[in-house]
């Protein structure tokens, strides 16, 4: 998902007005929904299946492409060379935005030593219009404390804008998105004036390698063959549950909080995932950034500025 949702007007594909209707109604309240059975993977895998009717009417049975006039900031793809003990990341994105249209794009490469590899922190992003609705991304931190942002997105042309159709009929293609945090976060803190949560995520050195490795892979399967976009099967958020189940299998289940990204911090809260005890109300408001990063903005170590709380538990996930 992107941090903003436009209305527009459709007829047909009724699944997928019911399900739309279904995450609006939900985001006023959202309830709770989690399913658990002993054959977890063919559940889940059924689950999805039913969310995915055929939309061809809408995109004119076109195949993703990565032919497109794209946005600047979103025209260059990253990949990386994955070695035994290291991973060459090209086209890391370092945009500075002035506004939304108006913005310098940068991009450089980084070679990242899995043992350098130290933390990881997942960036709730809710949308204005709903915060049951949200983008969400993940963050690693390396030891010399620069961070590396993955953030699934629908990958837009120039003057398009992220709707709510179009992202559930798939006519959009998807792109991750490989950026540092003054980029990804200030875009949002800065031009789209949005809330930005960024929570510690309780994990090992270990865990976190095989993470960014598997996200890695993630990057270069885009880039090798596109995807479209999809609200409820291909996001931001489905992505990264998808990349921690292949880790470990079962460890998100099934929850409406997941096609609810919004409500996706309280469920990491939920399964034990954050690094930082107490009630949630009270984890959520200390893990809001926005003060931070705008008062933070040109600090040369604006990673560690905006992390005041307290520090990840080098501990395994429970």
């Amino acid at each position: 998902m992107t941090d903003r949702l436009l209305p527009q007007e459709t007829t047909g594909a009724p699944c997928r007005c019911l399900l739309m209707a279904l995450c609006l109604t939900l985001s006023l309240g959202c309830g709770r929904w989690v399913t658990r059975t002993q054959d977890h993977a063919a559940s889940r895998a059924a689950w999805w299946a039913a969310l995915r009717p055929d939309v061809r009417p809408f995109t004119g049975g076109a195949e993703p492409s990565h032919r497109g006039n794209w946005r600047p900031d979103l025209m260059v793809l990253p990949y990386a060379e994955v070695e035994p003990e290291q991973v060459i990341l090209h086209n890391i994105r370092d945009c500075v935005y002035r506004t939304e249209e108006d913005y310098d794009v940068r991009h450089f490469d980084r070679v990242v030593r899995l043992a350098d590899l130290r933390t990881l922190d997942f960036i709730v992003v809710p949308f204005k219009e709903s915060d049951a609705l949200a983008h969400t991304m993940l963050s690693f931190g390396l030891a010399d404390g620069q961070h590396i942002v993955f953030s699934a997105e629908a990958r837009l042309e120039e003057g398009e804008q992220y709707a709510l159709v179009p992202s559930a009929t798939r006519q959009y293609e998807l792109m991750w998105v490989v950026g540092t945090e003054r980029d990804l976060i200030l875009l949002r803190t800065h031009v789209r004036d949005v809330d930005v949560y960024l929570y510690p995520i309780r994990v090992t050195p270990e865990q976190t390698q095989r993470l960014f490795l598997a996200a890695v892979q993630r990057v270069n399967q885009i880039a090798q063959r596109p995807e479209h976009y999809d609200l409820f099967t291909n996001n931001c958020t489905t992505n990264i549950v998808n990349l921690v189940n292949q880790l470990s299998p079962g460890k998100i289940p099934l929850d409406v909080r997941v096609l609810l990204p919004g409500r996706s911090d309280r469920l990491a809260y939920d399964l034990g995932l954050l690094a930082i005890d107490g009630p949630f109300d009270q984890i959520k408001a200390a893990c809001k950034i926005n003060t931070l990063a705008k008062l933070h903005a040109d600090a040369a170590d604006f990673s560690a500025a905006i992390r005041p709380h307290a520090k990840p538990l080098n501990a395994p996930s429970r």
